[in-house]
């Protein structure tokens, strides 16, 4: 009767695939962290925007971000323009797609006619549909 096997046991070999499982949930944690924040993430300009109850934004396939801070000036989404150089931005944007929508954020204690020399900008590079972003009220 023989215990023992005469063979000897060649032990553990070495695992060759790659265990994807912790990969994908550690990006699966990522993929929700960003759907989560991006929505928050308006814009970093600090403006004191007026408040309303009117309707919430609209989601048209096109837009321009355009902002006014407390102290007259313009903004891109968030990067600093000069007039000159935002009537040709909004007029390129015009030429991609003439109902694309102006959505303007200005201050509340921007000056009305600052306001309105904008909106004549806007229009004289081609484009009409101007919506005024405002902040719900508490």
């Amino acid at each position: 009767m023989a215990f023992g096997r005469l063979q000897p046991h060649p032990g553990a070999t070495p695992m060759s695939d790659i265990n994807m499982t912790p990969f994908i949930d550690v990006m699966l944690v990522l993929l929700v962290i960003f759907i989560v924040t991006a929505p928050l993430i308006g814009s970093s300009l600090p403006l004191d925007l007026p408040r309303s109850d009117a309707a919430g934004a609209s989601q048209a396939p096109a837009s321009v971000a355009l902002a006014i801070d407390r102290d007259g000036r313009l903004y891109i989404g968030a990067q600093p323009i000069e007039p000159a150089q935002l009537v040709e931005r909004v007029r390129e944007a015009a030429r991609r797609d003439p109902a694309t929508e102006v959505q303007l954020r200005a201050d509340r204690n921007v000056p009305y006619g600052r306001v309105a020399e904008l909106i004549g900008w806007v229009q004289q590079a081609g484009l009409t549909r101007i919506g005024f972003v405002t902040e719900a009220p508490r």
